[in-house]
């Protein structure tokens, strides 16, 4: 289908680009029905490559691109379940996303993502399958995973480490700072800053760059010079069950759902 609108995103095929958009307040927290919607975008995204040359992935929600997973909806979830059956519940989850996730990051359009405001945790993880980041000048971009006691479960490590010096990726990692556009751009994290408010325009425009060319030979660059990190994708979410499985880890998630204040997970 060209078009669709779902609970928590939509998209559109205008021109040879697919836009998806993320839509679900207060700032896209990926949790079941976010998942859900995606897996049908998925679903539906042969059909939409054999007609597009690219994808423009943005959020529609003022906050940001994403604060990430929706660490309530875990917790409560986790809480209704004996250990064993929770632990093999977040397995499944991030089996799923990370279906999705590989899914995206392979597909032969060239995928861009128009970010603003917060990317942090698993929204940071769903932006780094895109081949391009271009980022509004007032975006953030941060790993805050460590402070419960977690590392990112999305596929964040491995394709950092395919993209990004070793020095970078310890400094989001292990210190949970924020970093901005600027130094986003510094370090070859985003492609392109664009001025407050037009970061979609510029990947719009982008995009329409793309369209361009031949699609075949851009499919076949991309596979050549973006290898999928299938084993450390792997080894990321063992290690994620393994620190789930933690007493510490359901203690920072109950206070964090606790906090009253506005954005408990901001550095």
């Amino acid at each position: 289908m060209d078009e669709y609108k779902g609970k928590s995103l939509s998209w559109r095929v205008t021109d040879g680009i697919v836009e998806l958009r993320l839509d679900r307040a207060p700032a896209n927290e990926i949790g079941l029905a976010m998942l859900e919607d995606l897996e049908r975008f998925i679903s539906a995204l042969p059909a939409l490559e054999s007609k597009a040359s690219a994808l423009i992935l943005y959020s529609e929600q003022k906050a940001g691109f994403s604060a990430g997973a929706d660490l309530r909806e875990l917790y409560t979830q986790a809480q209704k379940m004996e250990a064993t059956a929770a632990a093999r519940g977040i397995r499944e989850f991030l089996n799923r996303i990370h279906a999705v996730l590989n899914r995206l990051d392979t597909s032969p359009l060239t995928t861009i993502a128009a970010v603003h405001g917060v990317c942090f945790g698993g929204g940071f993880e769903l932006a780094l399958v895109c081949d391009l980041i271009i980022a509004d000048k007032m975006a953030r971009f941060c790993f805050p995973e460590l402070r419960l006691g977690l590392i990112p479960g999305f596929g964040g490590i491995p394709r950092l480490k395919r993209d990004l010096g070793n020095a970078v990726i310890r400094d989001l990692l292990l210190t949970g700072r924020s970093i901005n556009a600027t130094k986003a751009l510094a370090v070859g994290l985003a492609s392109q800053v664009a001025a407050e408010g037009e970061a979609l325009r510029l990947a719009r425009a982008t995009a329409a760059q793309v369209t361009k060319f031949d699609r075949n030979t851009a499919a076949a660059a991309k596979q050549f010079i973006k290898p999928l990190p299938t084993e450390d994708l792997q080894r990321e979410i063992e290690l994620f069950c393994e620190l789930f499985s933690r007493p510490a880890v359901m203690e920072g998630l109950r206070k964090f759902v606790e906090d009253a204040s506005a954005h408990p997970y901001l550095p």
